[in-house]
C-alpha cells in the first residue's frame, strides 16, 4: 500500500475531515502509542498503519476498503 492509498482510504472510509483528525489525533497502542501520522513520519508502512486504525476503531472487514470493493490491503505481518 503506498501513502497515497492510504490517504484515500481514510477520506472514503472515515470522511475527509473527521479521517484527518483521526490520523493527526487518535493515539493507537498496536502503534507503540503513536498517531497514524506519527507512525507514517517514522517509516511505518501504511498498510501497517491502516490496519491498526481499522482495529482500534472496530471497523468492519467489508467496509476497509472504501468504494473499490476489489481493492485490499494484506493483513499486517
Amino acid at each position: 500500500m503506498r501513502y497515497s492509498d492510504f490517504s484515500q482510504l481514510v477520506d472514503e472510509v472515515f470522511g475527509s475531515a473527521y479521517g484527518r483528525v483521526l490520523v493527526r489525533e487518535q493515539v493507537l497502542p498496536a502503534l507503540g502509542d503513536r498517531t497514524p501520522a506519527e507512525a507514517l513520519a517514522d517509516g511505518a508502512e501504511p498498510r501497517d498503519v491502516w490496519h491498526a486504525l481499522c482495529d482500534a476503531l472496530d471497523v468492519p472487514l467489508e467496509q476497509r476498503w472504501g468504494h473499490d470493493r476489489h481493492r485490499q490491503a494484506p493483513p499486517p505481518r
